[in-house]
């Protein structure tokens, strides 16, 4: 227990058997119920685990997927074991053992103390980032983030990717984990869906781990698309679920607005550039009309973020 709550942690593992030992090893203490997810493993991640779950049979439980359901699969596995329990908080650690088991009490205390619903590890809030973490994965968890930052409504959450988390049981209660995305785009999915129902989410700054012999599934220039659609679509389920079903808001009309003024003044703008390479000079006024679209396309934009953010600012 930590200061009087009980805690869990969920170790999503796919072919980890060369970490996963390292991760339950190093476990604080204080960590009531480690919940090791194998998600399909074809190497002896399982037979790693049992070794350690003979010994401590009360602490660990193996939950075995019998097909593989991607990262966020089994972190939802995970987080349903933490309801069926109880836990007050449960918090989640890669089995590649990426994440500080030291830095673990830090995520979880805002937690614990009721101070926020969910917290998340922050790794470009050190200086040193950059040179710790690959620079793909470096400038592909910016652009992330970023599209993140929009569709989810958190504007302070810097680090999107980052798997070092906390939940509490109240989040846990309210989530449905069945629809959740369950692939390397589940901390975006989550995201969106903790802002519709208004809780409150923290960053929490870590030290970026890397170069301890683990090997990473993630392929950036492959993810990095697939997340992008991904966030572009929750962007407009959060629209509805949040400002349309739950609570009418006017931020909607701006970003309507920026929806059709910017496309239809780019695609204008376009058109008159076509001609005049093919054809020739265009009329001034056609060419300021498109700009015109294009500027309030951008300015609506800008007033729905304003707005999105300011409406969001107390979720902290």
């Amino acid at each position: 227990m930590y200061e009087g709550s009980t805690v869990a942690v969920v170790v999503p593992c796919h072919n980890e058997e060369k970490m996963v030992g390292r991760v339950i090893e190093t476990m604080p203490d204080f960590v009531d119920h480690i919940y090791v997810i194998d998600d399909k493993s074809t190497d002896g991640t399982v037979e790693v685990v049992e070794k350690y779950l003979q010994r401590q049979p009360r602490r660990i439980k193996l939950i075995k997927h019998s097909t593989n359901e991607g990262v966020g699969g089994a972190i939802a596995s995970g987080y349903k074991a933490g309801l069926v329990d109880s836990m007050n908080v449960t918090a989640v650690m890669a089995g590649d053992a990426q994440m500080a088991p030291d830095e673990l009490s830090i995520i979880i205390e805002p937690v614990v103390r009721g101070e926020c619903d969910y917290t998340k590890g922050n790794r470009l809030f050190s200086g040193d980032a950059w040179n710790m973490i690959p620079k793909v994965r470096y400038l592909g968890n910016a652009v992330l983030s970023l599209l993140t930052k929009i569709a989810s409504g958190y504007w302070h959450v810097a680090d999107s990717q980052s798997g070092y988390t906390a939940i509490g049981l109240n989040v846990l209660k309210t989530i449905d984990w069945d629809k959740m995305y369950k692939n390397y785009g589940q901390p975006n999915d989550l995201l969106v869906r903790l802002n519709i129902y208004n809780f409150r989410v923290r960053d929490i700054p870590i030290t970026p781990v890397y170069g301890i012999g683990e090997k990473s599934g993630l392929r950036p220039l492959k993810v990095i698309p697939k997340i992008s659609w991904l966030l572009c679509r929750l962007f407009f389920y959060r629209m509805v679920q949040k400002y349309v079903i739950r609570d009418f808001h006017p931020l909607l009309f701006f970003y309507m607005m920026s929806l059709v003024l910017i496309p239809v003044g780019g695609l204008f703008g376009l058109y008159l550039f076509i001609i005049r390479i093919f054809e020739g000079p265009v009329a001034v006024t056609s060419a300021l009309f498109a700009v015109f679209l294009v500027v309030m396309g951008l300015q609506s934009l800008f007033f729905g973020m304003w707005l999105d953010m300011e409406y969001n600012k107390d979720l902290k």
